[in-house]
């Protein structure tokens, strides 16, 4: 049996792009998460860290780009994104400053 998650391990880092930007206005925010980790538990340390309420938890598992490395061709990491929208009213202040 795998060993269970603590809640500030599940956020790997919040993901800041011009979709991101676009989805915070729509009080949606974007996270890379833990590929292991499942909805309750990214549900769980968000509402943990930035002190929110959740409503809903989207996720979804990226694939590795080919990139070129000299003559090889190698993959970057597999990874997953999660898409957090939260209770109206509840903003996270980490993305307003962008």
């Amino acid at each position: 049996m795998p060993k269970a998650l603590h809640p500030y391990q599940v956020i790997v880092r919040p993901l800041i792009t011009e979709k991101a930007t676009i989805l915070a206005g729509e009080n949606k925010y974007v996270f890379e998460v833990v590929q292991r980790a499942n909805k309750r538990q990214i549900r769980g340390a968000v509402e943990l860290a930035f002190n929110v309420h959740v409503t809903k938890v989207n996720t979804m598992n990226m694939r590795g780009k080919k990139r070129r490395v000299g003559s090889k061709i190698a993959r970057t990491p597999d990874w997953k994104k999660a898409i957090v929208t939260l209770v109206e009213g509840d903003k996270i202040q980490l993305f307003e400053g962008v």
